[in-house]
């Protein structure tokens, strides 16, 4: 029997790319959709691309088994509050879940949490890490895409006492990282053929990245530093992790080798997580579930480089938030999120 499933706030990017991937998993009916301002249109006048699944966008979620909040942080909360209400598991995609302590939402996010108590609760859902937990939880808390990026690319190397605590993130996102709503930052003759850093004194996802990797080694105190950049095209990130390395003796050759085969053996079973022996590039990933990772170490510093590449609105968005829901609902991991990139 097909399982219901909502989706609140369709005409977002990470929304309407749930719709786009749901509507094509052969266990789920995307039941009730609903958007703040478009209440009552066709999903098809909105979104033409998403035509065919004869939709109408409601002002209020219908009755399903599981719903995806895709609201902007802040607002989320009181949309996942009244699902859970009603009995419905949740997959929140806005931060609103994803930190543990709620001083952190006045620090990095600028509002006080509505719901303290439920932060406790909330899984974060980077599955690599919290499968077991996920498959049984109401509320799944799904990463930020800049945190999944980097988090998977460090893991290794912080559970395994690998490197150093000083660890710096520099990573570049395509424009639809920064959401649909309309802004100068994200205006064509801006962006296009222009590359920019912003958040230097502190990122919102950096507490995401350091709480999750912080679980994985309490024993290392991180250091990180992070700086992410817009770049000039739609969808994709590249994220290049740099930390000094601990391997002990041996050629550099012999060390590329002990973290290559680290590398190998800490994501062997994982189905959306491939060790490639050369640099991914962003189309690589276009359009797919994955994240791409290759580590390697420069032979002058002794330093550890890790780059890995997703597709921000999949791996580090819907894809990821579809996992999720596999998982909760006792479904195949992989079930809706096979395919190839989409290259050139």
């Amino acid at each position: 029997m097909m399982v219901k499933v909502g989706i609140i706030n369709v005409t977002g990017y990470i929304g309407m790319e749930l719709a786009r991937i749901l509507h094509q998993h052969p266990q789920v009916d995307v039941h009730s959709i609903t958007g703040r301002s478009t209440a009552g249109q066709k999903l098809g006048e909105v979104l033409p691309h998403l035509a065919d699944m004869n939709l109408t966008i409601e002002p209020e979620l219908g009755e399903v088994t599981l719903v995806f909040s895709a609201l902007p942080h802040k607002t989320s909360a009181e949309a996942v509050v009244a699902a859970l209400e009603r009995g419905i598991k949740v997959i929140d995609i806005s931060a609103d879940f994803r930190l543990r302590e709620a001083k952190d939402y006045d620090k990095w996010y600028g509002f006080t949490h509505p719901v303290p108590q439920l932060l406790g609760e909330a899984v974060y859902g980077l599955v690599e890490f919290h499968r077991n937990q996920i498959a049984s939880s109401r509320l799944v808390a799904n990463p930020g895409c800049y945190p999944t990026s980097a988090i998977l690319a460090l893991a290794p190397a912080v559970k395994e006492g690998l490197i150093e605590s000083d660890i710096i993130i520099d990573a570049k996102s395509g424009v639809s990282g920064a959401g649909r709503t309309l802004s100068l930052r994200t205006h064509f003759a801006e962006v296009n053929e222009n590359v920019s850093a912003y958040a230097l004194e502190g990122h919102r996802h950096l507490p995401e990245i350091t709480q999750e990797l912080g679980r994985l080694n309490p024993a290392l105190a991180l250091a990180v530093t992070f700086v992410p950049h817009l770049i000039p095209m739609s969808r994709g990130m590249l994220t290049t992790c740099y930390a000094k390395v601990n391997v002990g003796k041996g050629s550099v050759e012999e060390q590329k080798k002990k973290v290559l085969e680290l590398y190998t053996e800490f994501y062997r079973d994982e189905p959306f997580v491939r060790v490639v022996d050369t640099p991914p590039q962003t189309k690589q990933t276009l359009g797919t579930n994955l994240c791409l990772i290759h580590p390697t170490i420069d032979p002058r510093t002794e330093r550890l480089i890790v780059i890995s590449c997703i597709d921000n609105l999949i791996k580090g968005g819907a894809g990821q938030a579809v996992q999720n829901m596999n998982l909760m609902l006792g479904l195949p991991e992989r079930m809706g999120l096979e395919g190839s990139a989409v290259y050139p």
